[in-house]
């Protein structure tokens, strides 16, 4: 997938560039060049490009000078700087004005490679997305199951597979993760796709109303009933039923439901009649149903006829790769919706994104876009628009540090950059218990360039 994504080097050094291009060509990815910021800006304005390496001093327009130019056109490109001339100050200034991040010359490969990878993620994600579409068929119809990470893209293949039979489906996951859309999914997929597929969920009602809900009533058979009602087995008589939160049933509702299952015949609430039903039920629950039949609060009997093929949404938090793909398909649908001219994000707006937590999983992540669409007065969402997006109770995973932290670090003594990075390094090896893994990762670098890096200050003490 990386040949599709193109990266513009911008750099007035010949032999730097061509470097570069043979690297970055060895990594898959395809390159255009221009060798100075004015050339650079052009180019953005005739076609588009995934990422742009640019350096910052040039004879004619610097990389500042051009990055600003381009982020008037194209806000979204990232654009990774590189220096030779580091200082906290300069690193600063490239960042405030819409740098992805920056990079001192001579590159590290291994952190060229990271930070390439991480701009370009959102890029990559569409277009594998778009093959994943490709790779399940035109006859598989996602209804907006959107997502490459590796435990989606297991989880819509078992759907695919699991959608033409006619097995009862058992879907778990958190609140807000997408269960009804893979419900949606199983249903539009299967042989009954032009039959009804009506739902209900079964926390909203009373074991009165849900039992009345579920199978219908006759006429007088309690009060308020003025007339004969068909239920929701009936109305999906030759389609699906879909049973949300089917573990907030009381256990006399259990029962009733076992029947319909096994029998597959129900009667109306006050009737005698039996009615028999051709429906195919897909339950879901955000709780651990082993759990609840272990405290006796779910029907082991009833499990099992539910149980037939049991699938798992997966959290937000451990799929983020889905996260860029999932907020750029709300915003294409909000700004639809609501008459406005917003077409992507920042790729800082899309870090913040990425290191948010999500404790209300796909449903908050929609609710924040939506207010942030609502709100934008911008073709592009920053960081800033993500407004309901906190720090609060540890929903920020890996924060980068902010702008007063940098100078705190090395304004004070004009430190160079070099020794920002070095306190960093160190600072993170400390907090993590000297795990050089974890700190990597927290750092954003490999393990082999953090080994390097400590090397380098062991040698320098000597």
């Amino acid at each position: 997938m990386k040949k599709d994504l193109e990266i513009l080097i911008v750099d007035d050094d010949s032999a730097h560039r061509v470097m570069l291009k043979k690297l970055l060509g060895g990594w898959g990815y395809r390159v255009a060049e221009a060798d100075d910021g004015a050339v650079a800006v052009d180019a953005v304005g005739r076609r588009s490009f995934d990422l742009i390496l640019m350096d910052i001093r040039m004879t004619k327009v610097s990389g500042i000078e051009a990055m600003e130019q381009i982020k008037k056109v194209s806000p979204a490109i990232p654009v990774i700087i590189m220096t030779a001339y580091a200082s906290v100050e300069t690193a600063i200034s490239a960042l405030k004005k819409g740098a992805y991040d920056y990079l001192t010359k001579p590159l590290d490969f291994d952190e060229l490679q990271i930070v390439i990878e991480r701009a370009t993620e959102h890029s990559l994600l569409k277009k594998e997305n778009d093959y994943l579409k490709e790779r399940l068929g035109e006859k598989f119809d996602r209804r907006n199951m959107i997502g490459q990470s590796p435990a989606m893209v297991r989880l819509l293949e078992t759907v695919a597979q699991v959608a033409a039979t006619e097995a009862t489906v058992m879907i778990t996951g958190e609140s807000g993760s997408g269960k009804e859309m893979i419900a949606n999914a199983i249903h539009y997929n299967s042989n009954r796709r032009e039959a009804p597929f009506i739902k209900i969920n079964c926390a909203a009602l009373t074991e009165t109303l849900l039992e009345s809900e579920l199978f219908g009533h006759e006429k007088g058979s309690f009060t308020g009933a003025d007339k004969r009602r068909e239920g929701k087995f009936r109305q999906a008589d030759g389609g699906s039923i879909f049973l949300d939160e089917v573990s907030e049933m009381s256990q006399a509702m259990q029962v009733k439901l076992l029947r319909v299952l096994q029998e597959r015949e129900v009667t109306r609430v006050g009737g005698s009649e039996v009615l028999v039903v051709n429906v195919r039920v897909i339950a879901a629950s955000n709780r651990d149903l082993k759990k609840e039949m272990e405290q006796g609060r779910f029907r082991e009997d009833l499990f099992y006829r539910l149980n037939v093929v049991a699938l798992n949404v997966p959290p937000l938090k451990d799929r983020k790769e889905d996260i860029p793909l999932l907020a750029q398909h709300f915003l294409k649908e909000f700004a639809a919706k609501n008459l406005k001219n917003v077409t992507d994000f920042t790729p800082a707006a899309v870090q913040k994104l990425m290191r948010y937590l999500w404790p209300g999983n796909v449903r908050e992540l929609m609710n924040t876009v939506e207010r942030a669409v609502v709100l934008s007065r911008k073709p592009f969402l920053d960081e800033d628009d993500l407004t309901l997006l906190t720090a609060d109770d540890g929903n920020v995973e890996g924060q980068d540090r902010s702008e007063t932290e940098i100078q705190s670090a090395g304004a004070k003594g004009n430190l160079p950059l070099e020794e920002v990075e070095k306190r960093s390094i160190l600072e993170a090896l400390h907090a993590c218990g000297g795990n050089k893994s974890e700190a990597a990762r927290r750092l954003g670098i490999t393990r082999k360039t953090l080994r390097k890096k400590l090397e380098k200050y062991e040698e320098q003490k000597r």
